[in-house]
């Protein structure tokens, strides 16, 4: 009797169990329907990572990145709310239910898809060591012994900390802004940045005489996802491939950033 009655609490656990499981990832699919219901798609943005997000002239957000929002909001027939963050911040603002997507120069790694979903990629982009031309650096083994300035949390952060030798002094900082300020007052010797920040970086400032020194990684953009939120992934992923087939990813890559976007991965 005795045995009957645990194997009966133990199927009744497991039941209650499953009952929970399933209300929890019926639960965890709801973005997309929130976001038809209440017609409005909030995507987190960044401001400081020209030409994909910066403040214009206007003061409003601008740049491939916000581009794209716009696109997606207009192809689910619904207007975009711009939540700004900063690199640290991208991920959290999923977590915390602050954004539906991340569209913020985010690449993916694998401890990034422990904690978020990805979608296809829909710009390229490439991170990479930038210096004064006067300085010698042909490996990273070169940057030991030596100052680079990074943004916390971000691609550029995470791969040259793994590519770094010891000895290497990273320093961090909390936003773009603040890494090419440090770079550029000469708290640094050498900065880790995207692409497209460091050409903006050495427009605005050729005084620095700054070159590309070292490839970090070839990182194309993401939009970011919260777990389990499978149907807003695929929805985004239709329209990406739409996009893709259309010529609109090109259009905008050219745009902003003067080349097409070319083969990206899914």
């Amino acid at each position: 009797m005795k045995l009957v009655q645990s194997n009966k609490r133990h199927f009744l656990l497991a039941m209650v169990a499953t009952g929970l499981f399933a209300a929890s990832a019926a639960q965890a699919q709801t973005a997309l329907d929130d976001i038809l219901k209440s017609k409005v798609l909030k995507v987190a943005v960044q401001t400081d990572s020209a030409p994909y997000g910066f403040v214009g002239t206007d003061l409003k957000p601008m740049g491939l990145d916000i581009d794209m929002a716009n696109y997606i909001g207009k192809k689910l027939g619904v207007s975009v709310e711009l939540v700004t963050v900063v690199s640290a911040s991208r991920i959290p603002a999923l977590q915390t239910k602050k954004a539906e997507l991340v569209i913020a120069t985010l690449g993916k790694n694998p401890e990034r898809e422990k904690v978020i979903d990805f979608t296809s990629a829909y710009s390229p982009f490439f991170q990479a060591v930038f210096g004064p031309k006067s300085a010698s650096v042909k490996s990273f083994a070169d940057l030991a012994g030596k100052t680079v300035g990074a943004t916390r949390g971000a691609m550029e952060d995470q791969e040259l900390t793994k590519l770094a030798p010891s000895g290497t002094d990273i320093k961090r900082f909390e936003d773009m802004n603040a890494t090419v300020a440090a770079f550029a007052s000469g708290q640094v010797q050498f900065v880790a940045l995207g692409a497209s920040v460091a050409a903006n970086m050495m427009t605005k400032n050729p005084q620095l005489g700054a070159e590309y020194k070292l490839l970090i990684k070839e990182s194309p953009n993401f939009i970011g996802v919260a777990k389990g939120e499978d149907k807003l992934k695929a929805k985004v992923n239709e329209i990406l491939a739409e996009a893709k087939k259309s010529g609109e990813l090109d259009a905008l890559s050219k745009k902003w950033l003067g080349r097409p976007a070319g083969d990206l991965p899914l």
